[in-house]
């Protein structure tokens, strides 16, 4: 069954605490979004390890194994755009379909080894791009495809709530 796609603007996350995983964007800043991704390494790494990582509990929501190589694909994403923010003055954002790349690259399919080097290697690489941010580059501005507008730190606190979300939506 596929799943029906999420077309929620989940943009409020950067002002206010999500009310599912509990998230508070309060006091995020850049320079913290490194250590944070790095700690749930270990986490992604435990839920990509179960024997029925592939297996979806319900067939409306995507498995531990699609989520796995979702956030690893959102820390590849985020990783550009905030290189994207650095790099240029007000850039845009090119639109990424989450939910096509599931289908496109076969997220459900894939080995959950793999799965789990690769996000270990991407969470490892956003958070080294993040770890290098400066102050004075935190207000650098970007603009998302459907206008909304995001400086370095509200675009690592949006990024930061995707990990971490969907660590609790696989109860990780």
């Amino acid at each position: 069954m596929a799943i029906i796609p999420d077309t929620k603007d989940w943009t409020w996350v950067t002002k206010q605490a999500c009310p599912y995983c509990h998230f508070d964007p309060t006091g995020v800043t850049p320079d913290r979004i490194g250590p944070a991704v790095r700690e749930t390494i270990p986490r992604w790494q435990s839920v990509l390890a179960r024997p029925q990582v592939a297996k979806r509990g319900d067939e409306s929501v995507w498995s531990g194994l699609e989520y796995g190589a979702h956030v690893r694909d959102v820390c590849r994403v985020f990783e550009d755009r905030l290189a994207l923010m650095l790099s240029r003055k007000n850039p845009s954002f090119a639109d990424w379909d989450q939910d096509a790349a599931a289908v496109e690259d076969g997220y459900g399919l894939q080995d959950p080894s793999e799965v789990s080097q690769e996000l270990e290697d991407a969470a490892l690489s956003v958070s080294g791009a993040f770890d290098a941010v400066v102050v004075d580059q935190w207000e650098r501005q970007g603009v998302r495809s459907n206008g909304s507008v995001f400086t370095v730190t509200s675009l690592g606190a949006y990024f930061l709530h995707d990990v971490l979300h969907h660590l609790h939506d696989v109860n990780g």
